[in-house]
């Protein structure tokens, strides 16, 4: 009944909300398992096998004469790391508490600070099983070099953009429609696994084919990596821009659903799922 408020600075109300974020964040890194190391090193094992499984299919099929020039692994893991990082993203947003959750009664917390914590929560994860798998690469088999690691670097930030972009605008629609959104996420997962282009690059598609593809802002994004990563690859037919844009106005109406969404919650969508 009685509550007194307290009048916070700028910088103070900043430094709460990244303690609340912080504090989310661990508790979505341990969702998975309840020891955090284990949920990494699982991620750590999804993408070793991931990596093998496209090393053997290549020099089954005999297409590794197709790949760039230069390290076979290394070109792998360029498209195997940004497809992780995107579609893990993606899932951890649509995942994450919505405006009827009972996290939400909790009055610092609020769906922005979850969208947050799950978006920074899936890039931490995949961020430490990357360099970590580099590193094991780098010292166990042999050196790695990236021609602009930096830029390369900011590819996977793109990367984690869009997917969790996107998975702010499949939030905002979940409470309306959840089958028909935990039915897109699972096929746009499981069709990314060829349209995202980790298993070729824009260069050696023909034109019929590149329509195909790139409609696909991680298409994109994994093709300029790959023009980053490699000193011998010169990507011509995609844009990290037209990845960042589209990222964006993702962003922007998913966030306008999603305040929609809020201000129009009910507790009984929850009783739907």
């Amino acid at each position: 009944m009685f509550d007194s408020r307290r009048r916070q600075s700028g910088f103070g109300a900043a430094v709460n909300i990244f303690e609340l974020v912080y504090h989310s964040i661990v508790r979505n890194v341990r969702k998975s398992h309840s020891n955090a190391f284990m949920a990494v090193l699982t991620n750590m094992l999804q993408i070793v096998i991931f990596v093998l499984a496209f090393y053997i299919m290549f020099t089954v099929l005999g297409l590794r004469s197709a790949a760039i020039r230069g390290d076979f692994l290394l070109y792998i893991m360029t498209g195997i790391f940004l497809y992780m990082t995107h579609v893990k993203t993606l899932a951890a947003v649509v995942a994450s508490e919505g405006p009827a959750s009972p996290m939400m009664k909790h009055a610092p917390m609020n769906t922005v600070i979850s969208i947050l914590s799950s978006a920074f929560g899936a890039l931490y994860i995949q961020l430490l099983s990357l360099f970590v798998i580099l590193f094991g690469y780098h010292v166990i088999f042999t050196p790695i070099e990236f021609e602009d690691p930096a830029s390369t670097f900011a590819m996977l930030m793109v990367a984690w953009f869009t997917g969790a972009a996107l998975g702010v605008l499949l939030l905002a629609i979940k409470p309306w429609f959840p089958t028909a959104v935990s039915v897109f996420t699972q096929i746009y997962q499981r069709a990314n696994m060829i349209a995202s282009g980790k298993m070729f690059v824009a260069n050696t598609l023909p034109s019929f084919m590149l329509a195909l593809f790139d409609w696909n802002p991680l298409f994109h994004a994994i093709d300029q990596s790959r023009g980053y990563a490699f000193i011998n690859y010169n990507p011509r037919y995609s844009s990290w821009e037209y990845a960042m844009w589209v990222g964006v106005i993702l962003l922007m109406i998913g966030l306008m659903g999603e305040f929609y969404t809020r201000k129009n919650t009910s507790a009984s969508w929850y009783a739907r799922r």
